[in-house]
């Protein structure tokens, strides 16, 4: 497994970490290891390509950056089998792409954010994007639809800090947000910088990737991964011969998905405690409907949906299709609608797309 931070982040690093862990745990006759703090680019393709002469059968790229490299790699050694987390590419052979639909889960976050700045009095919301790629668009249009779900007159704010993993930065855009105003800030990186931050200002944060990255007061909720199941099944179908690595993108179902105070033996965090119980009950019966597979990502973009320019995105009944999801259709003409547009009450504009 080759990670792009360390491996005890405190969020997405440690999520995978875990993953990998569990496999270990779960998965006979398995030997693991982990490359951690591993730049995007080229030294990752050094990576990739050395582990692949070590004679490891399996390998695991955790993040978008590591997409082209693993292509290139895979191309070598066609008797390895590479997962690439996030992206979109896949030869179908021995190069897979894998991710989950987070969006759902920032979906029921984005209803707890807008709640929580009703009742605060302050109806604003903040989100930290890392870089302007297909998934953090679509999972801040998310966090957007989910707010205006419990929040109308909620808008939401983006500030762009262009890393994945940098607790400085983070920490600097998280107190931009708050001191323009937002009430609860969400954050797409990998620490749980944003919570710290919200303790010091009195208000709220939203951490991501790992469960145990929610730990202060001021930490509203986290939507989170849970890797190991994911990770365990596809080890054992590439061991077995049964596995072909293509477009896998898995949903609530599959047990690789979580929310902070909603989950099965959870507690609720204090910021979710003071919420209205008919909150607390629709986030729940949602998250209960996800876990069963009777809710996903093509409920939660479903029209009708306008952008915030007033554009109708998604008509009613409407859904996004999985390129959509996953892609710009600036950068593939096979794709109908994308994920180029912020959602109604984002005050942001898009990002450039020229690099």
């Amino acid at each position: 497994m080759v990670l792009i931070g360390p491996h005890d982040d405190g969020g997405w690093s440690q999520a995978h970490y875990e993953g990998l862990l569990y496999v270990e745990q779960n998965v006979p006759n398995v030997h693991v290891a982990y490359i951690e703090n591993v730049p995007e680019g080229a030294d990752s393709e050094q990576i990739f390509r050395s582990l692949s002469r070590k004679g490891f059968d399996l390998i695991f790229g955790t993040s978008f950056g590591y997409m082209d490299p693993m292509e290139t790699v895979a191309s070598e050694f066609p008797d390895v089998t590479y997962i690439h987390i996030s992206g979109f590419k896949s030869n179908g052979e021995n190069f897979g792409n894998l991710f989950g639909a987070m969006e759902v889960m920032k979906y029921f976050a984005g209803m707890l954010a807008g709640a929580r700045a009703q009742m605060d009095g302050n109806p604003k919301i903040g989100y930290m994007a890392t870089f302007p790629i297909p998934e953090e668009i679509r999972l801040g249009n998310a966090i957007a639809l989910g707010m205006r779900r419990t929040c109308p007159e909620c808008t939401m704010d983006v500030r762009w800090i262009n890393t994945w993993h940098d607790p400085i930065i983070e920490k600097e855009a998280a107190a931009s947000l708050f001191d323009a105003g937002a009430q609860v800030v969400f954050t797409g990186a990998d620490t749980p910088a944003v919570a710290d931050v919200a303790q010091e200002k009195g208000k709220w944060g939203v951490t991501y990737d790992w469960y145990g990255s929610c730990k202060v007061d001021a930490c509203l909720t986290a939507p989170y991964w849970n890797w190991g199941p994911v990770y365990a099944k596809i080890t054992q179908g590439v061991i077995d011969g049964t596995y072909t690595p293509g477009w896998d993108y898995f949903d609530a179902d599959s047990g690789g998905l979580g929310l902070v105070g909603f989950m099965e033996g959870d507690t609720l965090t204090k910021g979710e405690a003071e919420l209205p119980q008919e909150v607390l009950d629709e986030v729940q019966n949602l998250v209960n409907q996800a876990l069963a597979g009777e809710f996903n990502r093509f409920d939660v973009f479903k029209g009708p949906i306008y952008d915030n320019q007033g554009n109708l995105v998604l008509a009613e009944g409407q859904s996004l299709e999985q390129l959509d999801l996953d892609q710009f259709k600036e950068w593939n003409p096979d794709v109908k609608i994308g994920m180029y547009w912020w959602a109604e009450g984002i005050t942001a504009e898009l990002p450039s797309l020229d690099n």
